[in-house]
């Protein structure tokens, strides 16, 4: 696979891709996504962005809450100030890097799938070759619903009501910057010496 790329989606989901770009000796990049969180409930996703205008709201649950259209507002510019942030930090390609190329995209794992589904429209309008997305664990319901969005989906395990992804590693340490940063260095060969632009980012892990 001369052309592959294996995307790692930070933070936690760089560990996972820096050992499946060792296991296929291919290069390692990051692409930046942040889930929308309700401010009174920072555990609790909402929604997620991307880059490339990519913005994913949990309608249903947005129903149920009556979210102010402000404080949606107000939620939106907090994730894409950290998700331009992250961009800079960790160098993310633009999509020209990734264009006519085949993308294996990886995450830790998949319980709500709206951060890996607003990176994986995002990463679409780059006009990879193939993409895959690659996982420890997902939940079933949302893989069958993630399916539609990829060329092929591998997991490890796919299981029923999956609530929370640290419960299937035995080790499930917190992940930094500079953690994200030395990963992708150790694992940059074979990568395009072309110039990295800073990709457009989204209206708007363990992060």
């Amino acid at each position: 696979m001369a052309d592959g790329l294996v995307i790692g989606l930070p933070r936690g989901g760089i560990v996972v891709a820096a050992e499946v770009a060792s296991a296929l000796q291919l290069p390692l990049v990051s692409w930046s996504v942040r889930k929308l969180v309700h401010p009174s409930k920072p555990e609790l996703a909402i929604g997620a962005i991307a880059p490339g205008g990519v913005l994913i709201w949990d309608e249903p649950y947005l129903r149920q809450c009556h979210l102010d259209p402000q404080l949606r507002r107000q939620i939106v510019l907090k994730a894409d100030t950290e998700l331009h942030r992250r961009q800079r930090l960790y160098g993310d390609p633009g999509p020209a890097e990734l264009r006519h190329r085949a993308l294996i995209v990886v995450d830790d794992g998949v319980a709500t799938g709206m951060t890996v589904l607003a990176a994986l429209q995002s990463l679409r309008q780059a006009k990879p070759k193939h993409l895959t997305l690659a996982v420890p664990v997902i939940d079933r319901g949302v893989a069958d619903r993630l399916r539609s969005q990829v060329d092929s989906l591998v997991a490890l395990a796919e299981v029923d009501d999956l609530l929370a992804v640290g419960a299937w590693y035995q080790r499930f340490d917190p992940v930094d910057d500079r953690d994200v940063q030395r990963l992708i260095a150790c694992h940059s060969w074979g990568r395009s010496s072309s110039p990295v632009r800073t990709p457009q980012t989204g209206t708007g892990d363990r992060a």
